[in-house]
């Protein structure tokens, strides 16, 4: 339920960003760069990053969307439910798993972090700029996370499917084009 009284009660994240569409203008243009631009990880990897974070945070509404959309980029279905429910025994690549304890770490405990976490991501084989790609993932997803949570932004599991869908095939630059355009 939207906490904004101006929205319908069912408010989407996109209903909120064409109400304030300069700061999500720019919060969009970040999102393309973070998610999107060239990465030692794939975007479907980053989407898993950011699905995970979300999980940890127990943000349904971008939990669901990035799902969605990490599992259109190949991640399998099912996959961050075991990663979520016992990140070492579930099926996620063993190269994946030190970076989603990383952000899962950041996530929950932030102040906690040492080199010992940082040495097991590029143990893993990954390099500084690896973990600073992740970081700044797991950092725009816990901010989106709040965001979400503080606006009282919920969506259903058929809403995920079509925006997951949507981020898949147009990206966050597709989505800030729909700022203009009237609600979907």
């Amino acid at each position: 339920m939207s906490y904004l009284g101006s929205l319908p009660t069912d408010a989407t994240l996109l209903q909120v960003f064409r109400k304030f569409p300069a700061p999500a203008a720019k919060l969009l243009d970040f999102h393309e760069l973070v998610m999107r631009a060239p990465s030692a990880f794939g975007a479907g990897e980053r989407e898993l990053i950011a699905a995970y974070v979300s999980g940890v945070n127990e943000c349904g509404y971008c939990h669901g969307v990035h799902t969605v959309t990490a599992e259109a980029f190949g991640v399998p279905e099912g996959l961050l439910t075991a990663a979520l429910a016992d990140l070492d025994s579930s099926p996620v690549d063993e190269a994946m798993k030190p970076v989603l304890a990383y952000v899962g770490k950041l996530t929950r405990t932030p102040s906690r972090m040492t080199d010992a976490d940082a040495e097991a991501v590029y143990a893993a084989g990954w390099d500084e700029t690896a973990l600073h790609d992740a970081v700044l993932v797991c950092a725009l997803f816990n901010f989106m996370n709040r965001m979400v949570e503080g606006l009282g932004i919920r969506a259903d599991a058929a809403y995920a499917k079509i925006s997951g869908v949507r981020l898949k095939e147009g990206g966050y630059a597709g989505l800030a084009a729909l700022l203009e355009e009237p609600s979907r």
